[in-house]
C-alpha cells in the first residue's frame, strides 16, 4: 500500500527539496503533472511552457534512476483531470494513498486549491530559499517601511557573503552607483550558451506547438538548458565570459542586444535546477581569485541573496490580496504593443521583440521600458500583472508578483518602493541606443514628435502630485515641474492627453 503521495510541481525541479527529505521512497509515490490548469491559466509563452514541461520530465527520470515511484501526467495523457488536485486525486484512487506532502507553492491560488483538497495535506516550507518566511516576517514586524538594502544586510551577514568580519568586503555594502554605466556597441559581448534539444524537448516542443498554437511567443529556436547539467554549463559560462562586466553594464540596453552581459540563469534558479547560494559562493570565488571586480559579484549576489530574498518574503508578508492592489486607482487596458502590436517606440519595440523571441528581456528592460510606459499611461497593474507572469520563462507569481505590483507599478502604495520607478525619455537615451533610431525625438516634450515618455512623464507627476509631492527623493522632479512656464506646461499636458486619447481608442503611441 502507498502511504503518501508526494507532490512535486513544476518550478520545483530540486532532489533536497524539503517534500523528498520527508518521505520514503518504498512507501510513498511522488505525483508529477502537466495541466492545462498550470500551463493555460496565464497565456503563456511557448518556450516557457516548454522549459518547464522538458525540465519537469527530464526530473522524473533522475528521480526513477534514483529509486522513486513517479506516477507522471503528461499533457496528453487522456485520462489527465487538466489540475493538480485532479490528478492528485486520480492517483489517491489508484494507489490507496490517504495523504499528500508537498513543499508550498509559490503562487497563493495553487496553495488554496491544495488546502481544499478533501484529502490531508501536508504543505512544508521551501527550503531552497536563503531566508525563512519566520526569518523575514521577524524582521518586518514593526517597521515603518521595508527596504531590500537592510534586508540584504542582514542576509548576508547570515550566510558571510562579502564579508570581513562583520564588515562589508571594500567597506561598502552596495556598489550600485557603479553598476549604471551605458554601453557601447563596439563593445565585446559574450554569447550565451545554447543547448540542442534531446529527445525529451523535441517530443514537448512538438507538444507545445499543438497545443498552445496562438500564445504570444516564437517557440523556436529552442535553446533553453532543461537539466541541471546544462544548467551548470550556463552557469560556469557566465561567471568566466560574463561577470567581469555585468556589474558595470548591468542597467545598459542595446538594440537587439538582448542578453549583454546577463546571465540568463533566473529561469534554471527559479525551477531549482540552480542553488542561490552555490551561485552566490561561485560569484564570491571570481572575485577573490581575482577575475571579477567587487561591484560586479555584489551586483550579482544582491540580484540573489537581496532582492530575490526580499520579494519572496514580500510575496508571503502580503497574501493573496497582493496582486489586486491598485493604489495609484489605474485603470487602462494594456496597449496591443505589448502583445506584439505596431508601434513607432523603438525602445518598446524592442524589448517587446526581445521577449516574443526569447521568453526573456533583462531587468531595466522590464523597469524602465515596459514597466515605466505602463506606469506613467496609467495601465491597469493587474494586466500588467499577467503579461508578464505570461511571457517570461522566469516568472513565477512569488517573484513576479512584488517586483511587478510593487516595484514597476507602486500598486501597493510603497510596500516595496520607496518612489514609482518614472523616468522622461533622457533616461532611456543615457542608458541605451534605443532613441538615435527612433520615430520621436527624446529632446522634445511636446508636439507629436515628442518622445511619449516625455509628455507622460509630466502627466504623471501632475495628476498625482498629492500623493507624491512629499516625497524627499521625488522633490527634485516636482521642482523641475514647477520651473515650467505655464505655456509650455499645457503644450506637454496636451501632447500627453492626445496620447491617452488614442490609447483608449485602442492606438499604441
Amino acid at each position: 500500500m502507498v502511504s503518501r503521495l508526494v507532490l512535486i510541481l513544476g518550478d520545483q525541479l530540486t532532489p533536497a527539496l524539503s517534500s523528498l527529505s520527508q518521505v520514503d521512497k518504498a512507501r510513498d509515490v511522488v505525483v508529477m503533472a502537466e495541466v492545462m490548469g498550470e500551463a493555460a491559466t496565464q497565456r503563456h509563452h511557448p518556450k516557457k511552457i516548454a522549459l518547464i514541461f522538458s525540465a519537469m520530465r527530464h526530473f522524473a527520470e533522475r528521480l526513477r534512476a534514483d529509486g522513486w515511484r513517479v506516477r507522471y501526467s503528461r499533457l496528453d495523457d487522456p485520462d489527465n483531470s487538466q489540475s493538480i488536485t485532479g490528478e492528485l486525486l486520480r492517483r489517491a484512487a489508484e494507489t490507496g494513498a490517504q495523504e499528500v506532502i508537498t513543499t508550498t507553492p509559490g503562487d497563493w491560488r495553487l496553495t488554496e486549491a491544495l488546502d481544499a483538497l478533501p484529502l490531508p495535506v501536508t504543505r512544508l516550507e521551501d527550503s531552497r530559499f536563503l531566508a525563512t518566511e519566520a526569518e523575514f516576517s521577524a524582521w518586518a514586524k514593526g517597521r515603518k517601511e521595508l527596504r531590500m538594502e537592510f534586508f540584504y544586510r542582514l542576509i548576508r551577514r547570515k550566510h558571510g557573503l562579502l564579508m570581513e568580519g562583520d564588515k562589508p568586503a571594500g567597506g561598502k555594502w552596495n556598489y550600485d552607483a557603479e553598476n549604471r554605466k551605458p554601453a557601447r556597441a563596439d563593445l565585446f559581448r559574450p554569447t550565451l550558451p545554447r543547448f540542442a534539444p534531446d529527445a525529451i524537448t523535441r517530443e514537448v516542443l512538438d507538444l507545445v506547438a499543438q497545443h498552445f498554437p496562438d500564445h504570444f511567443g516564437d517557440l523556436h529556436p529552442f535553446g533553453f538548458a532543461t537539466t541541471p547539467e546544462e544548467a551548470e554549463q550556463a552557469a560556469t559560462h557566465f561567471f568566466r565570459a560574463a561577470l567581469p562586466e555585468f556589474g558595470t553594464y548591468q542597467d545598459a540596453m542595446l538594440k537587439g542586444e538582448d542578453t549583454l552581459y546577463h546571465s540568463l540563469l533566473s529561469p534554471y534558479l527559479n525551477l531549482g535546477l540552480l542553488d542561490p547560494l552555490d551561485l552566490c559562493r561561485r560569484a564570491e570565488a571570481e572575485w577573490r581569485a581575482g577575475r571579477a571586480p567587487l561591484n560586479a559579484a555584489e551586483g550579482f549576489i544582491r540580484q540573489i541573496l537581496g532582492w530575490r530574498e526580499f520579494v519572496r518574503g514580500i510575496h508571503l508578508l502580503a497574501g493573496p490580496g497582493y496582486t489586486a492592489q491598485n493604489a495609484l486607482g489605474h485603470s487602462r487596458p494594456l496597449p496591443a504593443a505589448y502583445w506584439g502590436g505596431e508601434t513607432r517606440m523603438a525602445c518598446l519595440s524592442d524589448v517587446v521583440r526581445a521577449t516574443r523571441e526569447n521568453a526573456y528581456a533583462h531587468h531595466i528592460q522590464r523597469l524602465m521600458v515596459t514597466g515605466n510606459f505602463a506606469l506613467l499611461a496609467g495601465v491597469d497593474p493587474g494586466a500588467v500583472h499577467d503579461w508578464y507572469l505570461s511571457v517570461y520563462a522566469d516568472a513565477h507569481e512569488w517573484v513576479e508578483a512584488p517586483n511587478t505590483i510593487g516595484m514597476s507599478q507602486f500598486a501597493d502604495g510603497g510596500m516595496v518602493a520607496s518612489k514609482p520607478y518614472v523616468s522622461s525619455g533622457a533616461y532611456i537615451d543615457r542608458m541605451s541606443d534605443y532613441c538615435g533610431g527612433c520615430s520621436y525625438d527624446v529632446k522634445a516634450r511636446s508636439g507629436e514628435a515628442a518622445c511619449p515618455f516625455n509628455a507622460l512623464y509630466w502627466h504623471f507627476l501632475t495628476r498625482h502630485r498629492d500623493r507624491f509631492a512629499a516625497n524627499h527623493r521625488m522633490r527634485p522632479m516636482f521642482a523641475n515641474l514647477d520651473r515650467m512656464d505655464a505655456a509650455t506646461r499645457d503644450a506637454v499636458l496636451d501632447r500627453a492627453e492626445a496620447i491617452l486619447i488614442g490609447m483608449d481608442a485602442g492606438k499604441s503611441p
